[in-house]
């Protein structure tokens, strides 16, 4: 699974803003993410969560937390 894929999975599955560590580690418990085909698990998160906010995907409610966006909701950095 795709390292984007596996933090929406986890947003939708709590459907709570988490803090990326906590994201991090329910997608390697839950094995959303395989450490062994992603390389560097913790710099792959953090960017693919920076690009999913920019692009509206996710929404940063505060300093490293984020949540799931809805249809039509602008996603406010």
């Amino acid at each position: 699974m795709e390292v984007t894929a596996a933090i929406e999975r986890v947003l939708a599955e709590d459907r709570a803003p988490l803090h990326w560590t906590v994201i991090q580690d329910r997608a390697l418990r839950d094995g959303y993410i395989d450490p062994f085909e992603v390389r560097d698990v913790r710099k792959q998160v953090l960017a693919a969560l920076a690009a999913m906010s920019k692009e509206g995907r996710v929404r940063k409610v505060s300093t490293g937390t984020y949540e799931l966006t809805g249809p039509g909701e602008e996603a406010a950095s």
